[in-house]
Order: structure tokens, then C-alpha cells, then sequence
């Protein structure tokens, strides 16, 4: 069995930056569109393939597991920005209390994302350019790091002293806790990261 490792996974990804991945899906038989309808899944399916990772491929990232993520970026201003920010991981309550942010399930996330950035070019464009490939791995420093923690611990100690329902997206420089799911009135709570920070780990990488 082949063994495909993160850093085997990001060198396969970067041979493809530029070339659009509708044209590459068609090439693996991946269906973009069905009876009128997006496969919303596609471009993942494509970034997999692309990657390495197919049929009789294990993954083996060194003792850590990792994970592909898909990152839409737009053109503002003449400028590639983030089209929106990224969910990482749903919160626990009681994690969230009791866990430093290097025992987190947040951190164990974003430390294992393979983070593909490609071109929105709108809700029916059928076009999507792999646009570059990177990891947390690629920082030349670890100050985004250490105000990710703060962000982390921030948000913790506002849970443990005002209670889970204060927890709102104006919290943190980098990462947000805001509700996810349908409604205004949603329990529910995850993490996201902002689309600075998204756009931080692009440019510190390249």
C-alpha cells in the first residue's frame, strides 16, 4: 500500500496551482454538476485526487492525522481576499473550560489542515483555479500562533466567567466563537476562523 505523508500531499497539490479544477475533475470522472445541480463535494473529491489519495492509499502524516480544506477566495479591490471565514471546530463547553489551547481540539485542527485556496467565481461558475497550497507548518515564526492561543484563552475564561451563551463573533483578533446552525436563537457554538487569519497563513507561508 502506497503511504501518502502531509508534506507528500502539499508537494503533489502545489504541481497544480493555476489549472482549474473543473477541467481536472472531468479528467477523474468527478461529477461538478447533476441535473442542474452542484455537487457541492466535487472540489474536495479533486483536491484528493490531486493529492494522491485515492483507492489502496493510506494516509501517514508523521503520527498526526490531517485533513484537506477548501478555501474560497474572491477578487476585492484587485486584491485575493478570503470569501468567508472558516468553520475549524464545533466547542465543547466543558473542554473549552478545562483545556489549554495545545490540548484543544482547535488546535489539533488547524495544526493538521492542508489549507487549498481556490477562486469563487460565483454561486453557478462551474471554474475554479487552485490558487496555492500551505500549512500552519510553513510559519516562519510563532506569533500567529501565540495570538491564536490568546484568542483561545480569551474566549475560555469569558465562558467560565458570563456563561456559554455570551460567547459572540466580536470575540478574538484570529478565531471566533459564534453560533452555528439554523436560526438567530441557535445553541449551538463553533469555532471560526477569520478571514484575516485565513489570509495570514497564505501570506506567511509564500
Amino acid at each position: 500500500m502506497k503511504i501518502i505523508t502531509r508534506a507528500k500531499a502539499i508537494e503533489n497539490l502545489r504541481k497544480y496551482i493555476d489549472q482549474d479544477l473543473s477541467v481536472l475533475a472531468k479528467q477523474f470522472g468527478i461529477t461538478t454538476y447533476k441535473k442542474g445541480k452542484q455537487n457541492k463535494g466535487w472540489k474536495g473529491l479533486v483536491l484528493e485526487r490531486l493529492a494522491g489519495l485515492k483507492n489502496n492509499v493510506s494516509r501517514a502524516p508523521n503520527g498526526l492525522s490531517y485533513e484537506l480544506k477548501s478555501v474560497s477566495f474572491i477578487k476585492k479591490n484587485g486584491k485575493l481576499t478570503p470569501k468567508e471565514t472558516m468553520a475549524i471546530a464545533m466547542i465543547n463547553s466543558e473542554e473549552l473550560k478545562s483545556q489549554r489551547f495545545f490540548e484543544s481540539h482547535v488546535w489539533n485542527k488547524l495544526k493538521s489542515l492542508v489549507f487549498c485556496a481556490v477562486m469563487w467565481h460565483g454561486p453557478h461558475s462551474k471554474k475554479s483555479e487552485l490558487l496555492g497550497v500551505t500549512s500552519l507548518d510553513f510559519a516562519e515564526d510563532d506569533q500567529i500562533i501565540r495570538e491564536v492561543k490568546q484568542d483561545y484563552e480569551f474566549i475560555g475564561q469569558k465562558l467560565i466567567n458570563q456563561g456559554f451563551d455570551k460567547l459572540t463573533g466580536k470575540d478574538g483578533k484570529w478565531i471566533q466563537a459564534r453560533t452555528k446552525g439554523a436560526g438567530h436563537g441557535s445553541k449551538t457554538r463553533a469555532f471560526y476562523a477569520r478571514k484575516n487569519l485565513v489570509s495570514k497563513i497564505f501570506e506567511i507561508s509564500s
